[in-house]
């Protein structure tokens, strides 16, 4: 009778209290593992959803972060804490200007013959620059270095006909886009035949760079791979474009190509064109302006220098004098985003593309790119050019106590040591 009524029970979908008691306490089990799982995926990381986490979860917060303390951003158009730190080159009181009044510039013959109209382009030809290899030392006192800077970024102007070019240009990049990228992408025959290094066209390229190269007696021969291996080599177009699109930005994004000729031509800027169709040079976008600049490839250059610097995201494919100098600019300018490409990291990342997914790609971009984005945490006094990490000419903004509302000065001198933020 007690086996009819079990079978009736089951045929019938119901369940006897020794059957739910089971139930309930696998279950139970079942709870238990499940919890004792999850937090050991959290702890460790190296459960089966390790990849699932890192990409996903992750991708979401405010901030990656490192055991070393470098931080890439979410938003890589902007850096998080660019709004707390600001260019102070104030004048020292012992730096001083002569100044005449109306009786003195009628008596004084230099007054006469240099000040004879005063107005923002009243010193343009008062000292020509022509080329030297005179520099003043990296490290100076603090005081010289603040002057150094206030000459560098407010004193100094490019001439009106290339600064009025240059800002037209910037304009026709915002009534497209509000914000564009900038690429100073340095992929010239003659850049790629300086750095000895080959990028897969055969005996043709080999045959062309080599003989540019031969215009420099002094280079010696380079192992092209090693070369490559260790980072000294320029990232193709293409390259680039997969690090821009591993980093977050979509083929949405306006791209500025500051470069002069490309070492060959459409076909080689194709592949960055197909990851970011909307791209533009300035021959696309002042064509007949440029008449008058072309043959003078130093104003060009200096048209693409306006333009990076007003760009809001400047990458650099290179470390020359340009790219420190313009880094080194938009630092004091509010660390607006730079980007260096982390090349030794991303030559092997790049030849093992085709052996992982999309989204463990852009996972190892990132994740090489720390350190190499313009992050304030990057200033370090004493580290590499003055011209690229202007420290002494940085300062950190007064914050608000969020407990008392008090103004606290956190940073009194001028020099960036490391932040710690929270996640």
């Amino acid at each position: 009778m007690a086996s009819a009524k079990r079978r009736w029970d089951l045929t019938m979908g119901r369940q006897s209290p020794v059957g739910r008691m089971s139930s309930s306490r696998r279950y139970f089990l079942i709870a238990v593992m499940l919890f004792f799982f999850g937090c050991l995926s959290i702890y460790t990381g190296k459960i089966v959803t390790d990849r699932h986490w890192c990409s996903r979860r992750l991708g979401k917060r405010a901030w990656l972060i490192s055991g070393r303390g470098w931080r890439v951003p979410e938003d890589a158009w902007r850096s998080r804490s660019a709004d707390l730190y600001y260019g102070c080159s104030g004048r020292d009181p012992r730096f001083l200007r002569k100044k005449y009044n109306e009786e003195e510039y009628q008596t004084n013959f230099t007054a006469r013959a240099t000040l004879k109209e005063i107005n923002k382009h009243s010193f343009v030809t008062v000292v020509q620059l022509t080329k030297f290899d005179f520099r003043l030392a990296n490290n100076l006192d603090e005081d010289l270095q603040k002057l150094r800077c206030h000459v560098n970024y407010h004193a100094l102007r490019f001439t009106r006909s290339i600064q009025e070019l240059g800002q037209k240009v910037v304009e026709k990049m915002r009534e497209m886009s509000p914000r564009f990228i900038a690429v100073h992408l340095r992929f010239e025959p003659d850049m790629l035949a300086f750095s000895g290094c080959y990028y897969g066209g055969g005996d043709k390229e080999r045959r062309e760079l080599g003989a540019i190269r031969d215009r420099w007696k002094t280079l010696p021969d380079i192992d092209a791979d090693g070369e490559r291996s260790r980072g000294k080599c320029p990232l193709t177009p293409h390259e680039v474009g997969l690090m821009l699109r591993g980093l977050g930005f979509g083929n949405d994004s306006y791209l500025y190509i500051a470069s002069g000729e490309i070492y060959g031509g459409n076909e080689t800027l194709q592949p960055l064109r197909d990851l970011f169709p909307n791209m533009y040079t300035k021959e696309m976008l002042a064509e007949i302006e440029l008449e008058p600049f072309r043959s003078h490839s130093s104003r060009l250059a200096a048209i693409d220098y306006i333009v990076c610097d007003e760009s809001d995201v400047f990458v650099t494919n290179n470390n020359g004098n340009m790219a420190r100098v313009l880094a080194g600019q938009r630092r004091y300018m509010g660390h607006k985003r730079t980007i260096r490409p982390n090349s030794k990291k991303l030559s092997s990342l790049f030849k093992a593309r085709n052996q992982m997914n999309w989204e463990t790609f852009s996972r190892k971009v990132k994740f090489h790119q720390r350190g190499f984005m313009g992050e304030p945490e990057e200033m370090r006094p004493g580290r590499g050019e003055f011209h690229e990490f202007p420290y002494a000419c940085i300062c950190r903004k007064p914050t608000n106590d969020s407990s008392t509302g008090a103004i606290l000065n956190i940073v009194d001198e001028p020099k960036i040591m490391g932040l710690k933020w929270g996640c």
